[in-house]
């Protein structure tokens, strides 16, 4: 890039955070706290923002809404209660068990059937069960999964303890919850548990509360871009002035954002094209990246509300189930990551790995937070073996189509 380009990215980079703190500010929020956070990313939206318009911009989004099969698979729907009563929404894909008796099999279970293995997957912070669209795609008809949306995300009902005292969320709820929805969707037969980023937590936290289910029923374990504590040190890619700035005012903000939420959201809106760029900045690490696949990214995280985001934010900094990994010291476990993820970064899986040294450690190149969309094939190739290992599935079953994020594609 020419000096005088680059001179021209910078300028308008600082027009794009100062029109968006403006915008925040109008909405009574603290928009130079918000200027903080978008600089990070602010460089490469000024870029897109040289060459692609507004309103082209805005026609784009709604053709890529339009486009391609992602998180349009859907399973047969079911409720589970956590022990606060928040209404947890999870759904299952199950397989056609085989009910034919041979005599040896009519003497180990008499007239009924094993319970089929089933694999639940937990999804991330801001995201829902469509996340795991093609890993869901490539195991249906293969394997029983069960596919959950954590409280007060996706179908989930909000978290009645915060929605009613403002009692903040906790890793160990999570944990409870996942506990619910297997009790509730899989209360037979062995488990795989598969968490991304804050689902990976949400399984840490499982086996922390829960060692013997752990023991007795979970016979694998797959953890991808997530971490076991920590996670006050990561800078997201700032500068060190600019990420202590924001370990500083953000707690605050987002409380203040949360109080103010009819605000924050009309706010939002009318930032759509600098978040844009900061959820693609944060959640890939290819330049590749199928437009179709940020967007529907995109549709995830602004599909989170802004109080929702304020209350799940401090238990990150909280999070330490470092302990709690030697619950799965036995099993067929996968660490994997993305190279390039900036929100939980690979090191973070590796100090996973460290602690169980059994297991497979993955490191994705050219990849980012978002690993199971961005690379799915790389996901599902680890993941398949993970379940042929724990005897999931058999040596040699077919998954399907989940090799292509073209907008084109149609998952099987």
């Amino acid at each position: 890039m020419s000096e005088s380009s680059a001179e021209a990215v910078t300028d308008v980079a600082a027009a794009a955070v100062a029109s968006a703190a403006g915008n925040w500010r109008k909405a009574g929020i603290a928009g130079v706290a918000i200027g903080v956070v978008a600089a990070g990313a602010a460089a490469g939206v000024a870029i897109e923002r040289l060459t692609v318009g507004r309103g082209m911009r805005s026609k784009a989004r709604l053709a890529l809404d339009s486009t391609g099969p992602y998180g349009s698979l859907r399973g047969t729907p079911g409720k589970a209660y956590a022990d606060d009563g928040t209404e947890l929404y999870y759904e299952v894909d199950d397989i056609e068990q085989d009910v034919t008796f041979t005599p040896r099999r009519r003497r180990l279970f008499g007239r009924k059937a094993p319970a089929p293995v089933t694999v639940v997957f937990s999804h991330g912070y801001c995201l829902n069960q469509d996340s795991w669209h093609f890993q869901r795609a490539a195991l249906r008809g293969v394997v029983r999964t069960v596919h959950w949306d954590q409280r007060s995300h996706g179908r989930s009902g909000r978290g009645v303890d915060q929605s009613k005292d403002g009692t903040p969320v906790t890793i160990d709820q999570l944990g409870r919850d996942l506990k619910a929805v297997i009790d509730a969707a899989a209360p037979e037969g062995s488990v795989v548990l598969v968490g991304h980023s804050m689902g990976g937590m949400t399984v840490m936290a499982l086996a922390d509360q829960y060692p013997e289910l752990i023991r007795d029923r979970v016979v694998a374990v797959a953890l991808v871009g997530t971490s076991s504590g920590r996670l006050g040190e990561v800078n997201f890619g700032l500068p060190v002035a600019g990420v202590n700035a924001v370990r500083r005012v953000l707690p605050g903000v987002l409380k203040a954002l949360g109080q103010q939420a009819a605000l924050v959201e009309r706010g939002r809106r009318a930032t759509a094209d600098l978040f844009a760029g900061i959820i693609k900045r944060y959640s890939f690490a290819s330049r590749d990246v199928d437009p179709a696949i940020a967007r529907f990214a995109e549709r995830m995280i602004e599909g989170t509300p802004i109080d929702v985001v304020a209350e799940f934010y401090p238990a990150f900094t909280d999070h330490d189930k470092t302990e709690a990994l030697a619950r799965f010291a036995d099993l067929p476990v996968l660490v994997l990551a993305g190279v390039g993820d900036m929100v939980t970064p690979s090191e973070h899986s590796e100090a996973i790995a460290d602690l169980l040294p059994d297991a497979e450690l993955v490191l994705v190149p050219d990849a980012g937070h978002l690993v199971m969309l961005e690379r799915p094939e790389v996901v599902m190739d680890r993941l398949a073996d993970l379940l042929m290992r724990a005897g999931a599935v058999p040596a040699g079953a077919t998954v399907g189509g989940y090799g292509s994020t073209s907008s084109t594609a149609q998952p099987g």
